[in-house]
């Protein structure tokens, strides 16, 4: 009798651990795919808040314009220079501009000028290349952020 006691105190059997190791399997399966696709989800993040960053500043640099008397060319925020679009009081559609003014980080593109607006577009992780499909538009006319295509990829 003691000898069957002490027999059934020993542990696992290979059976039981093979199973564990099946059933822990397949849960991973099934959980991976759903952590593992979080990049797209923090590009589409970041594009957004590169936008509302970039509305705020406007109507924080326009607000100042208004302050300092409309004419200026350039606005000082928290100590830095904004260049200013003269006639409309918004910052200018360029890097020293929208790009000072929201304090867009190295992150970001800041687009060459046309018709007075600017694509700003999130740059991949070597710096240099423009996320497809991740950028939105800025009007130095209105300070109006548009166009914003945040199906990153």
């Amino acid at each position: 009798m003691k000898a069957m006691a002490t027999r059934k105190e020993q542990g696992f059997t290979l059976i039981e651990l093979v199973m564990v190791i099946v059933i822990l399997g397949i849960l991973a399966a099934f959980a991976l795919p759903r952590f593992a696709d979080f990049g797209t989800d923090a590009r589409t993040a970041a594009i957004n808040g590169a936008a509302g960053s970039v509305r705020s500043a406007a109507s924080i640099a326009h607000a100042r314009w208004i302050a300092d008397g409309n004419s200026a060319g350039t606005v000082s925020l928290d100590g830095q220079s904004v260049d200013m679009d003269t006639t409309n009081g918004y910052p200018t559609a360029t890097t020293g501009g929208i790009g000072a003014a929201a304090q867009l980080s190295a992150e970001f593109q800041v687009g060459a000028e046309a018709s007075n607006a600017v694509t700003v577009s999130l740059l991949g992780s070597d710096g240099t290349t423009v996320v497809p499909n991740c950028s939105f538009s800025y009007s130095e006319l209105t300070g109006i952020v548009s166009t914003i295509n945040d199906t990153c990829e």
